[in-house]
């Protein structure tokens, strides 16, 4: 009888096995530590820059103005703050492509204006507008929606459709249905800007300063030279000034905190379970106890009273928290746990590489244009809802660069294939705080101006060189 028992040979699994030893392999504490600064080492610093800058920040500012750190101020940072923050969330997604979009600011101000004409002239357009600039409005969001069918964005297509609809039907006004049709209009902004790039070939730069100008002047076609178009409108109004009740507060932080721990704490325990490479668990048990720590202790914070007057009861975490957090979950998710997100890095780090991998790469950059212009939108809802009303200059001035400037010190890198979500929010809060803390300090614009200025050019100054850091060190 043959014997069928063969010895296993020295070459074939254990050198598979020892070729993905590292992903099988746990870490020590102190092996997780020093990995971090060889990293760090490496060029990879991620948010850090910016997290510490906002620690330095908070201790200036704190040291020099009484008033910074009070209760009230802390709510007017975060609704200052949420419209950079949401304006930038979507670029984070242009810029993972190595593009640029210099159209966001106005192209927000545009769905600002149209949200507040709809609501001002009854839900008229055409009263609104005239006939002449109505059916070329028309004209634009059915280009919109055909250009994101031939490239099969259907989510463009879609809401393209629906600002079509809400504008030709002559919809009465809604606070719901205002809100929503900028959005739409937003969306299919996205969609002309990114065929225009994707499909035409038109450097990004070149189409969206063109249409930076544009846009512009649509804006005071819509409003009229030295006009104000203003908010009337309570549930308009409480998206940026309001606050969420105490339960409610609460109920935030439960979901936010607990969510994040829950995710965090299962996605561990099932690396380990797997053998696969994960943190330490005294590590991961740390982050998350702080996080819910912070949390808990801004919550509580945030629920006291903060009115100036007596007569006054101001609680609660301010509506915009959960909006950004919102965003900030779903945009994370998709572009770190979809295919989609994985390539949006494949066609930033090497759009050639992608392209021969099989990917569609002229619509992957066409819809992240869609998406900044979408969140572009979402950003000019809170900002026109924080001002309480719409001006020529909606969406002008240094929105552009403050967007762009917080999603680059938040750590995403103008040369594509490197950022996250959370960058959006870290630089957002960076800008806002120097912004705040300038103004509390009674500083000229002027200071202000070169303050933020320096900032941005040592955040790129850091991306370069970590580039360059990480490029040696690949050597």
């Amino acid at each position: 009888m043959t014997n069928t028992t063969s010895e296993t040979s020295p070459d074939a699994p254990q050198g598979a096995i020892s070729d993905f030893g590292i992903d099988t392999t746990s870490q020590s504490t102190g092996e997780a530590v020093r990995d971090y600064f060889a990293r760090l080492r490496g060029g990879e610093l991620g948010s850090l820059p910016a997290l510490l800058g906002v620690v330095v920040l908070l201790i200036v500012f704190s040291s020099l103005a009484d008033s910074f750190l009070t209760l009230g101020n802390i709510a007017n940072l975060l609704q200052q703050g949420a419209s950079i923050v949401t304006i930038a969330m979507g670029l984070v997604f242009v810029l993972l492509l190595g593009e640029i979009d210099l159209s966001a600011g106005t192209a927000s101000g545009v769905c600002a204006s149209v949200m507040a004409l709809h609501l001002v002239k009854g839900g008229n357009l055409l009263g609104g507008m005239g006939d002449t600039v109505f059916y070329l409005f028309c004209g634009m969001l059915a280009l919109a929606a055909v250009l994101a069918a031939l490239m099969r964005i259907w989510a463009g297509t879609a809401l393209s459709v629906v600002a079509l609809a809400i504008a030709m039907i002559g919809v009465p006004p809604n606070p719901w249905v205002e809100m929503l049709l900028a959005v739409c209009v937003g969306t299919a902004i996205g969609c002309i800007t990114g065929y225009l790039v994707a499909r035409v070939g038109i450097p990004s730069f070149v189409v969206t300063l063109a249409l930076f100008l544009a846009w512009g002047g649509v804006i005071l076609q819509f409003i009229g030279q030295g006009g104000t178009l203003g908010l009337r409108d309570d549930v308009i109004f409480s998206v940026a000034n309001g606050n969420l009740s105490t339960a409610g507060s609460w109920a935030l932080f439960v979901l936010g905190a607990g969510g994040y721990a829950a995710v965090v704490l299962i996605r561990h325990f099932s690396r380990l379970r797997k053998g696969l490479v994960a943190l330490p668990t005294p590590m991961v048990l740390a982050k998350v106890g702080t996080v819910v720590l912070l949390a808990a202790v801004a919550t509580y914070a945030l629920t006291l009273n903060r009115s100036q007057s007596s007569l006054v009861v101001i609680t609660g975490v301010p509506f915009v928290v959960p909006i950004v957090l919102v965003l900030l979950v779903i945009g994370t998710f998709v572009l770190e746990r979809t295919s989609y997100g994985r390539h949006v890095y494949a066609v930033g780090g090497n759009k050639e590489a992608a392209r021969r991998a099989g990917i569609n790469v002229a619509q992957i950059r066409m819809s992240v244009f869609v998406i900044a212009s979408s969140l572009a939108a979402v950003g000019a809802i809170i900002y026109s809802s924080k001002v309480g009303s719409v001006d020529p200059n909606a969406g002008g001035d240094n929105t552009l660069l403050m967007a762009v400037g917080a999603a680059v010190i938040g750590g995403t890198s103008l040369f594509g294939g490197k950022g996250k979500m959370r960058d959006a929010v870290i630089g957002g809060a960076v800008l806002a705080i120097i912004q705040n803390g300038m103004g509390l300090l009674k500083q000229p614009a002027a200071v202000v101006f070169i303050v933020t200025g320096l900032v941005l050019l040592l955040a790129a100054s850091v991306d370069a060189l970590s580039r360059r850091r990480a490029a040696t060190a690949a050597r």
